[in-house]
């Protein structure tokens, strides 16, 4: 059976509660301040069963001013308003603000009841009436039926039930395939029970012995028992009133204005892109970072107002806008929001959240402005676009595309997955479900080009550069995942080579001048010539008289080449002169089990500078180990 939330709205003292109570029996001022004052300060809750069998969940709200901030976590999760005028005063100020918020949290349906009949006579009720007509002109209750009832005399009650009966059949029925979210609006300790709360279960369903998380603390525990209507569940689903009695959690974990949900669905921000509208019944503009009251689900926190494409908002009118708030907040795109002045407190706009999770904008970037105002009515495919152009080289993973597109998993599952099959979006990282946009990784791909031509250009008699120092080219958001998905795609496609641990452009080779071959093949002969005693670099550059640089570069394409052989800092040897000393080592140990130093030093007749840097390149390189004063063979040979 569909589920239907039922609230009110409508000023102080216009028979709200008492409009409920006779059509119910429950009377939803239940606090004795409430019912010694006669008025409502807190949220109230009842049950009505219509004569089709569908079954309301209603929410009573205070009319009083200084209440607003509960009429408007009430208002939360409804679909449907009462809208409560009374006969002898008419539309008062709450009435005004109380339709506003309605609105601006993108409330569809409703209807007017016309209360205290009894207490006026019939051309006063008509000219009421068409005061509440002119009043609903360009609001959603324009069509809305007026019901004149008496909670006094039962006048009109019955009425008042069909009314509501038909309209709950035109309500769209609440997915229960979206993430699960209860906005809390009441917490407290029953005996024999622990903590409970409530809340109008607005997208999703739970089942007792599942694990939650509260939100923003992110404290978990289980749920022990789910009662809907005062009836105890199994399973609750979007729509329905909610009672859950929580698992060992204390009462102070949780508040009003706290979101439960299923562990990591949802991710705390302090920042909110939003679609903001502006009030057209404000005085006077709003300016940029004025602070504000932000209200969303049953919270209200304090922020400010950051208008990203002018300096002031004026009446009437809708801008992109991000709020930075004092506390984080848990949302989803497409969350209806209400923000309200510091001081004096008034309803003065509010809109649609864009994005939950974004990063901190800055003002008049046309590109971001542009990007907000086109999210407003984006399709899932465009929302995920720009997204993951905006993420850049960090990426946009799965657990944030759900919160950025309010899809279902399923839907953003096949939505994601004509996206990779169009190459537009491509996954870098399988475990977290990553993805980055073709463009960002277009982007990388230059950027390795150009780092690799600029490097060729500079070194030219070397092959290339490491993966490690090509790899630290990249912006720090990009995993390692990523450079490797790249790489991998440039080699593929013939762009680049990698040689061990070394990259280069598939278009690069070294090649000489006539005089840098000349100087290579002096290099080679001398260390050819030396045998085990050659002289140190800088002694053959500055006999060669050549450049120093030059001559390094030389040096390193000739050790590239397995040419030479470095052994330690400015000495190296010719690498088949290093190999035929290898073989005599090995020779040596394998007939007397060991080689001593001065063993060693008679093999190579070479002094102690060229003997201990000699003797530790064959432990460095695996070749002997060292057992106190003597070497024998790492491995068998």
């Amino acid at each position: 059976m569909k589920q239907i939330i039922l609230g009110t709205a409508g000023h102080i003292d216009h028979g709200k509660t008492s409009l409920i109570r006779a059509v119910t029996g429950t009377n939803t001022d239940r606090l004795k301040e409430e019912q010694k004052r006669g008025i409502t300060i807190e949220l109230g809750f009842a049950a009505l069963d219509l004569p089709s069998g569908r079954h309301l969940g209603i929410v009573d709200v205070p009319g009083h001013e200084k209440f607003v901030k509960n009429m408007v976590a009430g208002a939360t999760g409804i679909d449907i308003v009462t809208m409560v005028i009374a006969a002898d005063e008419g539309v008062m100020p709450q009435t005004r603000e109380h339709m506003e918020i309605c609105a601006l949290l993108g409330v569809k349906y409703g209807l007017v009841v016309l209360t205290k009949i009894d207490m006026v006579d019939e051309e006063w009720l008509e000219m009421v009436t068409e005061d509440i007509r002119e009043f609903t002109i360009g609001t959603f209750l324009e069509e809305a039926p007026i019901l004149p009832v008496s909670s006094q005399t039962g006048q009109g009650l019955p009425q008042f039930i069909e009314a509501l009966d038909t309209l709950s059949s035109t309500v769209p029925e609440r997915s229960s395939s979206g993430l699960f979210r209860l906005p809390v609006d009441r917490v407290f300790s029953m005996k024999g029970f622990g903590t409970v709360i409530t809340g109008t279960l607005i997208s999703g369903r739970i089942g007792v012995g599942e694990t939650i998380m509260v939100y923003p603390s992110k404290v978990t525990s289980k749920v022990r028992g789910l009662q809907v209507h005062n009836l105890s569940r199994e399973t609750a689903e979007a729509g329905m009133r909610t009672a859950i009695n929580f698992q060992g959690l204390e009462k102070t974990a949780i508040n009003r204005g706290d979101i439960i949900a299923r562990e990591n669905t949802l991710t705390p921000s302090f920042m909110v892109d939003l679609e903001l509208h502006f009030l057209s019944s404000n005085k006077k503009p709003i300016k940029n970072r004025t602070q504000v009251r932000f209200h969303t689900g049953t919270s209200e926190t304090m922020g400010n107002l950051i208008l990203l494409d002018r300096e002031e908002l004026m009446p009437g009118e809708t801008c992109p806008a991000q709020v930075r708030l004092d506390e984080p907040v848990s949302l989803i795109r497409d969350d209806r929001f209400v923000i309200r002045s510091y001081s004096p407190v008034r309803t003065i706009g509010g809109g649609k959240v864009l994005n939950p999770i974004p990063s901190k904008h800055k003002r008049f970037q046309q590109a971001i402005v542009d990007g907000l105002m086109d999210l407003v009515e984006a399709t899932p495919e465009a929302i995920i676009d720009y997204q993951a152009r905006s993420a850049g080289p960090a990426g946009v993973t799965f657990a944030d595309l759900l919160l950025m597109t309010n899809q279902p998993e399923k839907a953003l599952t096949a939505t994601i997955g004509s996206l990779l099959n169009s190459q537009n979006l491509i996954l870098v990282d399988k475990d977290n479900r990553t993805y980055v946009h073709l463009s960002v990784f277009d982007e990388l791909k230059q950027l390795s080009h150009d780092v690799l031509a600029q490097y060729h250009q500079r070194n030219p008699l070397k092959a290339g550069i490491s993966k490690e120092e090509l790899k630290s080219k990249f912006p720090r958001q990009a995993n390692g995942k990523l450079f490797t998905q790249i790489l991998n795609r440039m080699i593929k496609d013939q762009q680049l080579v990698l040689e061990d641990d070394t990259v280069r452009l598939a278009s690069h080779t070294v090649s000489l001048q006539v005089d840098e071959q000349a100087v290579k093949q002096k290099i080679a002969e001398i260390y050819r010539r030396d045998g085990l005693t050659p002289p140190y670099f800088k002694e053959i550059v500055n006999t060669l008289a050549v450049d120093a640089k030059s001559a390094k570069a030389v040096l390193e394409l000739l050790i590239a080449e397995g040419v030479l052989v470095k052994i330690k800092e400015d000495l190296y040897y010719d690498r088949q002169i290093i190999e035929k000393l290898k073989e005599q080592v090995v020779a040596h140990i394998l007939e007397k089990g060991e080689i001593s130093t001065p063993e060693f030093k008679d093999m190579t007749g070479a002094s102690r500078k060229y003997v201990i840097p000699l003797i530790e390149h064959f432990d460095a390189t695996n070749v002997t180990i060292r057992v106190g004063d003597i070497r024998k063979l790492r491995k068998r040979q």
